[in-house]
């Protein structure tokens, strides 16, 4: 197999994002399904893929795929990725790629009897910028790393009925912007946190509307991160070194950091495209697939699940419900 076939399942905004920016060597989109058979043959017809079906089974069980991209929402992705997996298929998971870490679990557990891959659609592990950043950090080049601070704000109408604010719909700022910041910060710290604080206000329905969250690991590495579903914030991170500290603005798909050092001096460096973000993702995953190497972003999902839950737990919320 020299290049990995790819389905869709469930076709909202993000899986148009990501048919339009498929583009990759060693991979192919041939198929799409949807609840309705209509809707899965206008998506078809629009990015010129070869097959569309109106059942989510349907498409599990072509012969012909080798991987599915599920774009659900996140309170049926542990379902669809069991249902994926039992079909005998890899598995890219929009974030967040389940509710909390029992459903990780569970659903690695049977991806490693079914010898497949289930990973997160998570941008930043995949992004040149950081690769090249990291790997600057990691031989010293700005000393010892410090800290890893990220916030994301958006403003969301206030309105219960906004799948942002349904718990039955995975709704709450964690799930949906906070599994960014967390991605950015675990990247980039030397290890898996071990202290964790945390503080929210929870919304009407019982989601979390707004939080802080402190992480601090074995390293005495520490992190920060600020969200806010009814408050605008920048989409802002910081790696601060001894020597310099690195700014990355827009950082679930940057192309672009900044690096300041002690005398003022700064360096602005480019490296990818912000608009190639979901090609990367499938040619890291193709890549993985293919060579059965490479699984580090598949372990750092496990690692940010894990913050999530504990946060959630902290907060005396169960992400199930």
């Amino acid at each position: 197999m020299s290049t990995t076939k790819w389905g869709i399942i469930g076709l909202g905004e993000i899986a148009h994002n990501f048919a339009d920016s498929f583009k990759s060597d060693n991979a192919e989109l041939i198929a799409v399904a949807s609840r309705t058979l209509q809707k899965a043959q206008d998506f078809a017809s629009e990015y010129n893929v070869p097959k569309a079906y109106g059942h989510y089974e349907a498409l599990c069980f072509d012969p012909d795929i080798d991987i599915v991209y599920l774009a659900t929402p996140n309170s049926h992705h542990a379902e669809n990725i069991k249902m994926v997996l039992n079909a005998g298929k890899h598995v890219l998971c929009e974030k967040a790629i389940v509710m909390n870490a029992a459903q990780l679990a569970e659903v690695m557990e049977l991806a490693e009897e079914k010898n497949l891959i289930v990973a997160e659609a998570m941008t930043i592990y995949h992004m040149p910028l950081f690769k090249q950043l990291k790997s600057r950090i990691q031989t010293g080049e700005f000393g010892e790393l410090k800290m890893v601070n990220a916030m994301f704000g958006s403003l969301k109408d206030s309105d219960p009925s906004m799948r942002f604010f349904n718990k039955e719909l995975g709704g709450g700022a964690l799930l949906d912007i906070g599994v960014y910041a967390l991605s950015f910060v675990r990247y980039f710290l030397s290890s898996q946190p071990t202290d964790l604080q945390t503080m929210v206000n929870l919304y009407e329905t019982g989601v979390d509307e707004m939080s802080t969250i402190q992480l601090k690991n074995s390293q005495n590495e520490l992190s920060t991160v600020s969200l806010s579903f009814r408050g605008k914030m920048p989409k802002q991170g910081v790696i601060v070194c001894e020597n310099a500290f690195i700014t990355v603005l827009d950082y679930p798909r940057a192309d672009k950091a900044i690096i300041t050092y002690p005398d003022g001096a700064t360096e602005i460096v480019e490296d990818g495209s912000s608009a190639s973000a979901l090609s990367y993702e499938v040619q890291d995953l193709s890549d993985t697939i293919l060579n059965k190497e490479n699984k580090t972003y598949i372990e750092l999902t496990k690692d940010v699940t894990d913050l999530m839950d504990q946060s959630a737990k902290a907060w005396g919320m169960d992400l199930t419900k």
